[in-house]
Order: C-alpha cells, then sequence, then structure tokens
C-alpha cells in the first residue's frame, strides 16, 4: 500500500524517500515493485536487522507509516510495531483499523487515515507532515498514554482480578 502511495506522495514531495526495515514472504515482491511503479530509487529495502541495531533504524524515520488493509484480522489484534515507535516519541501514522484505533487517537497520540486506499494513505502522511508545529504535544501524548495505559504494569494489573477468580475455583 506505501508503495503504491509513494509515486502520489512524490507528487508533492520530490525528496521524500522510503525505508523499509524487516523481511517476510513479500520482500521479493515489494523489490520488484518498487522500480515498476518508477519509484526505484526512493525505497531502500534494509531487510531483516538485529534488534540492538533498531535504534538506528528510528533514528533516520521522520514518519513511522503502518498501512494495514481493512480485515477480521486487522480489526480484532493490535499490533505491537506502533506501540514500539510511539515508546520511541516517533510520530506515527496509521490505517484507521480497529487495531491501530486501539493505539492511536487522530492528531493526539498519531495519524490515522482510512485503510485500503493508497490515495488516502498519502493524504495522511501529507497532512502529518503538514503539521509539524504539533509533533511534540502528539509525541508527549503517544508517550503518556503508553505510560498510563499500556505499560507491562498497567497490562498485567488488568490481569489480576482474571488470575485472582481463576486460582480461587
Amino acid at each position: 500500500m506505501l508503495l503504491r502511495a509513494l509515486p502520489l506522495l512524490r507528487q508533492q514531495l520530490a525528496d521524500l524517500a522510503v525505508l523499509l526495515v524487516g523481511g517476510g514472504p513479500e520482500e521479493d515482491n515489494l523489490r520488484k515493485m518498487a522500480p515498476d511503479s518508477g519509484v526505484g530509487d526512493n525505497v531502500v529495502f534494509a531487510g531483516r536487522v538485529a534488534h540492538e541495531e533498531m535504534q538506528r533504524y528510528y533514528d533516520l524515520a521522520d514518519l513511522f507509516v503502518f498501512p494495514r488493509v481493512s480485515m477480521r484480522l486487522t480489526e480484532l489484534v493490535t499490533p505491537l510495531k506502533p506501540l514500539e515507535a510511539m515508546a520511541q516519541e516517533r510520530i506515527v501514522v496509521a490505517s484507521s483499523v480497529g487495531g491501530h484505533r486501539e493505539l492511536i487517537r487522530d492528531r493526539e497520540t498519531g495519524y490515522l487515515f482510512p485503510p485500503d486506499e493508497p490515495g488516502r494513505l498519502a493524504e495522511g502522511v501529507l497532512a502529518a507532515l503538514a503539521d509539524r508545529p504539533s509533533w511534540p504535544r502528539i509525541r508527549a501524548r503517544a508517550v503518556e498514554f503508553i505510560d498510563t495505559e499500556r505499560s507491562w504494569t498497567h497490562s498485567v494489573a488488568r490481569y489480576a482480578d482474571v488470575y485472582a477468580r481463576v486460582l480461587r475455583r
């Protein structure tokens, strides 16, 4: 989805580049898709990266874009990668599917765009880039959200009553 949106984004921002970190079964297809779309020079494929090297990649990006298509899985499962980026005080732009909406409040803790359409993804990224003056506030709110709602302490505490009831049986 991001690679399909990149030509639209480059119409507005000629120097925009995408860094894709990670690998998987679609990596070869994506590597072929970039030059076929005319954006091969604007996409860097880092491949799989060791965990201890990830901070280096976090430091390279202005935005972290998480495009998910709307399907049962993405509506029900909360992904960890956006949460990790938010904890690193990074700006997150993500498709508005259930799992992302659990983490991101649009223009409060990140940015959301309608799923499934490269044009809407491009609009979401451009809107986030145009809103740079709000980034310090959004970063602070994202970290606050993680500290109060998604920290390990808070997450584990939610299960204490459940385990207590089970153990009493």
